[in-house]
């Protein structure tokens, strides 16, 4: 099969159209044919080798956000009732996998946890190996597309503002960089319990699409001053939780942006690993939380999944690639000029 691989580090010149074996099942996976694969973060950091987690190695297929076509399935995965045809969309998430995959063994949540597509080959590939436990049915008159856009942006959004932070309905939360895919997702599923959503991003069209998701209240996040801005909107209150995976850059006001009680929920570091407490007396006095947001378990994807499908949630698709054209691709999300997702379609 065809498939954007590389064997070292570097720009996106190092991604290589190559061929590769066809993945074989387990008695416990599947095949995917791959439909569509969304990019993530995740996918440029560990080809320039400024980041990978544990387990990576060299050769790599990248992709974590798999949708497509079941074309192969083991004995067990089929006894579970997975056929050569079914449409679905892959969990890339290992935890809780079962020994008869061949994908078995890398379930550490809090330690080497295995990722399709980030320590295990991915979606730039024509197909995709996948265990059966982690594939989700895609209802027939939802574009495969869309499901790709669904795994690690809902899922690590989902977490942070729910499982972590306890987002509760008419709360306020500010989320940043509203124009990237996890911050879209956040939006969505804020606006939908029913929360009043603040949204910062560093273009004008960006914060006018915010808005379109149902953003109340939006903010140019390069000059101007976010935190005396997200008092001005909550009538001096501050905001009960802000939704951070932009790190250094914003930082100070976020935590000056808080009301009493409030948290800060940190689930990426974009602009920068350091951050500087602007305040301590702030901190303390105000009993401000500041939350780190954890892996998500394997039982969070499939409630999530229902209500991605049951809410409808509006496509944000950026750009769509040819999986020729993965360099391209990565190009385009790497220079930040995006509304949410960029999307592979071997």
């Amino acid at each position: 099969m065809k498939a954007m691989q590389y064997d070292h580090h570097g720009t996106s010149e190092v991604l290589q159209y190559t061929d590769v074996a066809d993945p074989e099942p387990g008695p416990a996976d599947v095949v995917v044919d791959v439909a569509a694969c969304a990019l993530n973060r995740l996918d440029l950091v560990q080809r320039n080798g400024w980041y990978t987690l544990p387990g990576y190695t060299l050769p790599h297929i990248a992709g974590m956000d798999v949708a497509g076509v079941v074309s192969a399935v083991g004995d067990e995965a089929a006894a579970a009732g997975w056929s050569e045809g079914d449409r679905v969309v892959v969990d890339p998430s290992l935890a809780g996998v079962t020994d008869s995959s061949k994908l078995a063994g890398m379930g550490d949540l809090y330690g080497d946890l295995g990722v399709i597509g980030g320590t295990v080959a991915g979606g730039y590939a024509e197909r995709c190996l996948a265990p059966a436990s982690h594939l989700y049915r895609v209802p027939d008159d939802m574009e495969l597309a869309h499901a790709a856009t669904f795994p690690t942006t809902f899922l690590t959004a989902g977490h942070a503002l729910f499982a972590v932070a306890d987002l509760q309905p008419g709360e306020t939360v500010m989320i940043h960089a509203a124009g990237s895919g996890v911050s879209v997702a956040a939006i969505q599923m804020a606006v939908d319990r029913g929360c009043t959503v603040l949204a910062t991003a560093g273009s004008e069209s960006k914060l006018e699409r915010a808005r379109d998701l149902g953003a109340a209240h939006v903010c140019y996040n390069r000059t101007g001053d976010v935190a005396t801005w997200a008092r001005e909107v909550t009538d001096g209150r501050g905001v009960d939780v802000v939704f951070d995976h932009v790190g250094t850059a914003l930082f100070p006001p976020s935590i000056f942006s808080l009301a009493i009680g409030g948290r800060l929920v940190c689930c990426g570091n974009t602009s920068g690993d350091e951050a500087v407490i602007p305040s301590l007396g702030f901190l303390f006095h105000s009993g401000i939380k500041i939350m780190g947001s954890d892996p998500y378990a394997p039982e969070e994807f499939g409630p999530l999944w229902e209500q991605f499908c049951d809410r409808r949630y509006p496509q944000v698709i950026d750009a769509q690639f040819a999986l020729a054209d993965a360099a391209e691709a990565q190009d385009r999300l790497e220079n930040n000029d995006v509304f949410g997702k960029v999307v592979l379609r071997p």
